[in-house]
């Protein structure tokens, strides 16, 4: 998403549409700002963010009345012409004032009385002596300069009553770029709409948008943007209107759907909408909101609206309020229709399971789970079902699938419910601990208690556990795979106040591998906050940085790290970093001696296991093959478990298949978490036991997306092709991974349907524009369209 907010903002061809979607950038990037700093450290300037000069960014109007005009008459030459204002006499350049616009040139040169006098009042004309005089300069010279913000709010409403082009662009510039502040932008926003000043509006844009989220706290921005008519958008906006709407709605909505904000931006999203795919978005998403307010008439003609455009996702809308309104039955069957005349996708199942009960209600969420095995409800409401059925532990056993591979809040929140009913205390503190790790404010039992709250009162029927206890709980849990469990651990250790900075950085690491990057930055950026030392943080530091793409920053840090003093984690950062961004066969000698330098450093086991993994891996991969052995036996024997995937490889590179497949069986007797041990070992066996393991991966983690790919090639092996495309579908209908757009377009490509095949394509290269055998298929089958 963001990638695409970045080419949107790169290519944009309005300076609006360049002012909303670098703010959406912006808003999206929020808590980020530590990696800028750092950035800047590295004396890499990250300003992609900041203020635009607006006003160089706008055409210069050419005034065609602006051309002097000589006039012969000899009573109509008159050089000069004063014009009074009060008492005050200022002096004006008769046909300098006359080129300014057409109507000072109709009175000064045409048929009217004014162009026979030397002598016009203008003191009815609301301005001042210092404002004609700063007029009559400008007309001469072509320039205001030094006139204070005042005094060209004052000018701007003479030069746009008196059609003064050229004279209103230089005011409404010089204006545009006095905008500092939100009480600026304010202020003058209400001069830009009332005088249609483009410029000092789009600057005042600017200013309430990079301000977002907090801008929309302030009534008077507030009041702008949601009482704008249309002539009034497009003198704030121009035809980037519904993009800005789009984020106020957005950003609104992750406020307070139900506020009155959030409904008046998406009314004006609505008048904003200029195509029928704009409208049905718009009508759906106010929708939605009436519906959460509870406003049920208003929400079933939105809905409707939407569905006549072709909204299918509104007919659910129309199916809740149908059944908040008692009518079950016809609910039911409107999701019925739905599915009757469309390709069938997991949320239609879940969504008619909500009008029907017993062995229908069961079958239908058992649909939607095959469907679409990320959905959380259909699992949480089987373990709520089953407990109701004293079946704790079938219950358990139901919510621990959807946990293996996505670590829900809500899920871990039941499971954590589930061990409470079965009094099992320690396993309930694990997974409140880890909800507190995720989301530290989370609030419980549909926000009524904090989860803090609900953690101390169970840590009282569990026992204290020393330091050395929480150590050797950590040892096991690592050694075992348990992720979770881990996470847990070290959420207790980290009470304990000693070495946080460590603890931080070992969490974000478990975060990493359970698929919660935001999560694992922050505690990076806690690691950051609480390292012990100026070596240590700068590791940290490195991490942040490699973790974000900035590989060569973050290895100057590792190198900064060590030249302050020699650590493990140091060397080992500038290992890591080094061997995963070059593709230099010759880089190879310098990770091994990075690593080994690592290993002479103090360290725990824990981190010396990864380290000798992944020495393990470079000697591998230069064909050292005693040498790789050599380290996966030594780290197995400090219970660095992983190890047995890197050892299962060199037996495979030694030819012996057993000696692997019986290597990665026993990662997976040891792993609590295995999906990748036995997709790893689907690949030292036949085909029939490779079929059984990757069977096992995707029940253990459908989101894994080799099996499916795996499965594909097989049936197209066997001229199965309606069937290999049908398996790739499967997956991508809830995980559009670029890996399976590619191969299945392939497929449609083999099988001569050039429009599916386009379609997988652009849709891939929506995910990665560069990706280079993606473009490659696309050229060819684009060639071939029809």
């Amino acid at each position: 998403m963001r990638g695409s907010l970045r080419s949107a903002w790169q290519k944009a061809g309005t300076v609006h549409e360049r002012l909303v979607f670098v703010a959406w950038l912006k808003y999206e990037k929020q808590g980020e700002e530590l990696i800028v700093d750092l950035l800047a450290t590295c004396n890499k300037c990250a300003q992609e963010f900041g203020p635009m000069d607006v006003a160089s960014q706008f055409p210069v109007e050419v005034d065609g009345a602006s051309q002097e005009t000589v006039v012969t008459d000899g009573e109509k030459s008159l050089k000069n012409v004063n014009f009074w204002i009060g008492d005050e006499k200022i002096v004006c350049r008769r046909q300098k004032i006359a080129s300014l616009s057409a109507p000072f040139h109709a009175m000064l040169n045409g048929y009217f009385n004014e162009s026979l006098c030397e002598d016009i009042d203008l003191s009815e004309n609301n301005i001042s002596p210092l404002g004609l005089r700063t007029i009559s300069v400008f007309s001469v010279t072509g320039c205001l300069s030094d006139v204070p913000p005042d005094l060209l709010l004052e000018i701007l409403v003479f030069a746009n009553k008196f059609c003064c082009e050229r004279l209103k662009d230089a005011c409404d510039r010089k204006l545009a770029s006095s905008v500092c502040t939100k009480d600026d932008a304010v202020e003058l926003m209400e001069y830009a709409i009332e005088e249609n000043s483009p410029v000092l509006a789009a600057s005042c844009l600017q200013v309430f948008l990079h301000e977002l989220p907090d801008c929309l706290n302030d009534e008077r921005v507030v009041e702008i943007f949601s009482h704008a008519d249309r002539q009034q958008r497009l003198i704030m906006a121009g035809q980037a209107c519904f993009s800005l709407y789009c984020l106020l709605s957005e950003v609104a909505m992750n406020l307070d759907p139900r506020s009155d904000n959030t409904v008046c931006f998406l009314e004006q999203l609505i008048e904003s909408a200029e195509t029928d795919r704009q409208r049905l978005l718009a009508f759906h998403q106010l929708g939605c909101v009436r519906l959460l307010r509870k406003e049920y008439d208003e929400a079933e003609s939105l809905f409707e609206r939407a569905v006549g455009l072709g909204h299918v996702y509104s007919i659910a809308g129309l199916a809740r309020l149908g059944y908040i309104k008692g009518h079950k039955l016809w609910s039911y069957e409107k999701l019925r229709s739905v599915i009757s005349s469309v390709n069938p996708l997991g949320w239609m199942y879940q969504e008619r399971s909500l009008y029907c009960e017993g062995d229908k209600r069961w079958e239908d969420l058992e649909k939607a789970t095959e469907l679409d095995p990320t959905l959380t409800y259909p699992y949480m409401y089987r373990a709520a079902s089953l407990t109701m059925k004293q079946n704790v532990q079938a219950a358990l056993g139901e919510i621990n699938r959807v946990l293996g591979f996505k670590l829900a809040l809500e899920c871990l929140e039941l499971r954590f419910c589930l061990y409470l009913a079965n009094e099992d205390y320690k396993a309930a503190l694990r997974d409140v601990q880890v909800i507190l790790t995720l989301s530290p404010d989370y609030r419980m039992f549909e926000g009524r208690v904090a989860a803090s709250q609900l953690r101390t009162l169970v840590h009282e029927h569990v026992d204290n556990w020393t330091t050395a206890d929480c150590w050797m709980q950590l040892y096991d849990r690592w050694s075992s795979v348990d992720d979770i469990g881990s996470l847990s651990v070290i959420y207790q250790m980290l009470e304990s106040g000693e070495a946080k900075g460590v603890l931080y950085f070992r969490q974000s690491l478990l975060l990493l591998r359970l698929n919660c990057p935001d999560a694992a930055m922050r505690s990076l950026e806690l690691a950051c906050q609480h390292a012990s030392n100026e070596h240590e943080r700068l590791v940290y530091e490195g991490w942040i940085l490699y973790d974000t793409g900035h590989c060569e920053e973050g290895l100057g840090k590792a190198e900064e790290s060590i030249r302050t003093k020699r650590s493990f984690e140091a060397f080992f950062l500038k290992a890591y970093a080094l061997a995963d961004s070059s593709m230099d066969f010759s880089c190879s000698s310098t990770v091994i001696s990075l690593l080994e330098n690592a290993l002479k450093c103090p360290s725990d086991n824990l981190r010396k296991g990864q380290a000798l993994n992944n020495l393990g891996s470079v000697y591998v991969d230069c064909g050292k093959l005693d040498l790789a052995a050599d380290c996966y036996i030594n780290a197995l024997k400090i219970r660095h478990t992983r190890a047995h995937q890197g050892l299962a490889r060199v037996h495979f590179l030694r030819n012996d298949k057993a000696a692997a497949y019986e290597e990665m069986t026993k990662l997976i007797e040891k792993a609590k978490n295995n999906a990748s041990a036995y997709e790893k070992r689907s690949e030292y066996c036949d085909r029939d036991l490779t079929k059984a393991d990757l069977e096992m991966v995707t029940q253990l983690d459908p989101l894994r997306v080799y099996p499916y790919r795996y499965r594909a090639a097989v049936l197209m092996d066997s001229s199965k092709e309606k069937e290999a495309i049908a398996e790739l579908s499967r997956a991508i209908a809830f995980k559009a991974d670029l890996h399976l757009l590619h191969l299945r377009a392939a497929f449609h490509e083999h099988v001569g349907d050039v429009l599916a095949a386009l379609r997988d394509c652009r849709a891939a290269l929506s995910i990665d524009p560069n990706h280079q055998e993606m473009l490659e298929l696309h050229s060819r089958v684009n060639s071939h369209e029809p």
